[in-house]
């Protein structure tokens, strides 16, 4: 049998010198660093606002949530208590266009004044046109975001269209256009 060669102790050394001269490069950086930054001003960012701690929103289904309180006469809105749990940061809803869709009423150009928006088609289908985008047509299943103050309107939609928003931060401005 062969016997393996054997590095030498010579040949070791080398590589546990390298290993450990890094070492002290890096300590002498470090303090380096420190003392110059003992002569500096610090210009620290002022500390962010602590948000207030958010807490469970739990919402089942009940038909008599739906209210005609929201942006639009013709829509029924359910709150689903995101507003509440996350002191304003952001809103949820499911949104029944009532139908049959009447595009006088419908189909103004507007833009939201928010951070984020998007929504999903939970049933039925809506159609909208998007600056950019162009008009689409959006089903069950559907969803979309909308960046903000981006120039949108409602074309047409089905009797049955439900639809899920999520917004944030949940208090914002809607601005209508002149067509």
């Amino acid at each position: 049998m062969a016997k393996k060669k054997v590095t030498s102790r010579p040949a070791a050394q080398p590589a546990v010198k390298k290993k450990w001269s890094g070492h002290k490069t890096a300590a002498k950086s470090r303090a380096r660093k420190a003392l110059k930054s003992k002569g500096r001003v610090s210009k620290a960012k002022p500390a962010k606002k602590a948000r207030p701690k958010q807490t469970i929103a739990i919402s089942h289904h009940r038909e008599e949530d739906f209210k005609a309180d929201g942006l639009r006469t013709y829509a029924k809105y359910r709150d689903l208590g995101i507003k509440d749990a996350t002191h304003g940061l952001a809103q949820a809803h499911v949104i029944r266009l009532q139908g049959p869709c009447n595009p006088a009423e419908v189909s103004k150009l507007h833009y939201h004044d928010v951070e984020f928006q998007m929504v999903y088609v939970l049933k039925g289908w809506v159609k909208t046109y998007m600056e950019g985008q162009g008009e689409t047509l959006m089903q069950a299943g559907s969803a979309w975001t909308q960046p903000p103050r981006i120039k949108h309107l409602i074309m047409d939609y089905s009797d049955d269209v439900e639809l899920l928003e999520v917004i944030l931060p949940a208090d914002f401005k809607t601005v209508e256009l002149a067509s």
